[in-house]
Order: structure tokens, then sequence, then C-alpha cells
């Protein structure tokens, strides 16, 4: 879950928060505490507050930086008896790819993506830091959208293309882990004439801020290729070439189990730490029957083999896998498209793409499934 950074300080400057969102989260957090459910507490997911950005730009300016510290400073004093696990931010590569969505940026100008980048790293670190100083049980991960990776080829241009496509996965983990800007990063701005602020009081930041576990959004493979006239298939933040061993979704985003189990070798043999998938699900279009029932087997295939690959990452590679929770609960609007036709819950919302309905809630066949599969410990697939 997340909490909108704007229900708490709603102009993201305020001097004093808002007291009817903070008690909106913690009776949240007293009613999960009740059923003995632990929150994975994300800061800031796709939301921050627009004065911010009418203000001075959101994350290009410095100024940001010191808002957010200030804003995560309160919820960690105010929800520090009822969570432990905290995510910085949503998703943290999608800052250069998707900049307006990620962090209210109006330009995909490189030089203001990577600057806008480099406060949220730091802020990031800032934040760990601080949730430390104010409870040392706190754990703190992060997180980026990581799709398993595969070259169309053998040929080498489609290996080193698929080499550099994986460090702009990988690159704002290598930060938040390693504490440092890794030196193919560096050596990609001096080649593009971009400078940032990394004096020794910033370095000594970034290394004091690391994280503690890794967390991933993880939905489909890519294929890449060199040859750009290839059919191209859809995908989160990014596309790829289609694999003609997979199948795709309505959406055309392609379904690949095994590749989170190579998605989180990979993850495990970089960096040694423990890793949460944060986000896993099917988007689909989904109806309800004349029994006003959702019968979406076709999500449970979906989740079910992602979690039998999960089940050999933990048991046959040795993966420290320490949680796993699917996107989503309850129907929302997809960011991907912008519609609530591309439906992902495991709870039906009774909403069409024009707004029409009565808002109504449904349990799909996968609530019950999934029910049984968190009683089990996934054992019950």
């Amino acid at each position: 879950m997340s909490i909108a950074w704007s229900r708490i300080y709603p102009n993201g400057y305020d001097e004093s928060p808002n007291e009817k969102g903070l008690e909106f989260y913690e009776k949240v957090f007293k009613e999960l505490k009740k059923y003995n459910i632990e929150p994975i507490v994300t800061l800031s997911h796709y939301e921050i507050p627009l004065a911010l950005v009418n203000s001075w730009g959101s994350w290009r300016d410095t100024r940001t930086i010191e808002c957010f510290v200030k804003y995560a400073r309160t919820v960690f004093e105010r929800y520090s008896p009822y969570v432990k696990y905290w995510i910085t931010f949503n998703e943290m590569n999608c800052i250069e790819a998707l900049p307006w969505l990620a962090g209210g940026i109006d330009t995909t100008d490189k030089i203001v993506t990577e600057k806008a980048g480099f406060n949220q790293l730091i802020a990031a670190a800032k934040v760990v830091k601080l949730g430390k100083e104010i409870n040392p049980n706190f754990q703190f991960g992060g997180m980026v959208t990581y799709p398993a990776m595969y070259p169309y080829s053998s040929n080498p241009a489609d290996n080193i293309l698929t080499w550099q496509a994986s460090q702009f996965i990988n690159f704002y983990l290598d930060v938040q882990c390693r504490g440092y800007y890794p030196s193919y990063k560096l050596k990609a701005l001096e080649q593009t004439g971009i400078s940032l602020d990394l004096n020794p009081q910033n370095e000594k930041i970034l290394r004091e801020g690391t994280v503690d576990f890794v967390a991933i959004s993880y939905y489909q493979s890519l294929v890449i290729a060199s040859d750009e006239s290839l059919e191209k298939s859809d995908g989160n933040l990014t596309t790829g070439i289609k694999n003609p061993y997979l199948k795709e979704s309505e959406w055309g985003w392609q379904i690949d189990p095994t590749g989170l189990r190579v998605a989180l070798a990979q993850i495990y043999d970089r960096f040694q730490m423990p890793i949460m998938i944060v986000e896993n699900g099917l988007g689909a279009e989904d109806k309800v029957d004349e029994y006003n029932e959702i019968n979406d087997d076709y999500r449970i295939s979906y989740l079910k083999e992602h979690i039998h690959a999960l089940n050999q990452s933990i048991n046959e590679d040795g993966v420290d896998v320490i949680g796993y929770t699917p996107w989503g609960i309850i129907d929302v609007v997809c960011v991907s498209t912008g519609e609530i036709a591309k439906r992902y819950g495991i709870v039906y919302v009774d909403i069409d793409d024009l707004g029409n309905g009565s808002g109504k809630r449904i349990k799909k066949k996968s609530f019950e499934w999934y029910r049984k599969v968190i009683e089990s410990n996934g054992e019950e697939l």
C-alpha cells in the first residue's frame, strides 16, 4: 500500500501536516494490526503534490528533497508502532522513461530527467538514514520495475544492446543498494555532457542511506534486438521484440513466469539482498456473468504460474525472497493505458471507462483462490 503525500501535506511545503490525513492512515494501520496483516508502505507512488510541480518544477528543484524528508519524518514518527517495511519511491527507474508520471516533470529532456532522478536518489538516501534513526527496526527497500531481458539472437549486437538495457533497469538499484553512482553511469553522463552535483557531501548521503532489500514489479519479459524492423510487443515502461515462445495478454504484454525466476536470480546474484515482489499481475477485461460472478480463471492461471516460479527461485535457486504481493487487490484505473477496462484486481469494481456504474464491489473467483494461497503460505495453488 501507499501513503498519499498530498494527503499529509496537501501542498508539499505546508508548515503543518493535515491531521485528518494522518488519522485516516492510522485507522488503516490499526485495522491491519488487528488482523495480523503486515503492511509494506510506499512513501511516493506517482502522486507528488501538484503545488510542488507548479511552484518550482517538482524534482527539478532540490527544495523538493527537503519537503520529502519532512513528510517522511512525519509518517515515520506517527506510524512507527505499525509499520516495519518501507519503500521510498515506486518504480524509481520510471523517472527517466515516464518523467511526468513518476515525478511531475513536464519534459523528457535528458539533462532535466537525470537531475530529477539524482534528486530522488538523494531524497531516498536521506529518508532511509532518518528512518533508521527514528526506529532502528525499520527496513527499507529500493523499488524498480524489472522485466527479464533476453537477446533476440547470438548476434553480438543483440547481446550488447541487452546488456545496455539491463543497466537502465539496474541503475537505481545499484545506487540504492551500493551507495554510489556506478562507473557505467558516470561514463554515460560524461559522454552526454551532463553534470550532477556529486560533491563529497552528497556522496556521503548516498553511502549512508543504502537500503535493506530490493523490491520489484514484474509483469513480463522483453526480447532485445538490433534489427528495428522486427515486430514489437507492448510492456510496462518499455517495449521489446515479440517472443514466439510466449503467450500475450489482451494488451500485448508477454506472459513469462520463467522470466520472473530469471529476474530474481539476476538480482540476487548482483546484490545479495533479500527481494520482495511487490507488483505482479494480469491486466484483463473481466466480464460479470448472468449469476453476478466473475470467473477469471486466466488470472488464477497467471498468478499460479508465477508463484510456482517464485517457489523454484527460493527452493531450487537459493534466492532470498521475503515477500510477494500481487497487483492488485481491487480494480483501479490502469496507469499504463488510463482505463479501468484493463483490470488487475481480485475484487471487481462496477465502474466503466466513462465513469458509469454503481461502484459496487464483487469478489472475483480469484479472490477465494488467493485467500487459500495466503492461508497455506503458497502451498495450495
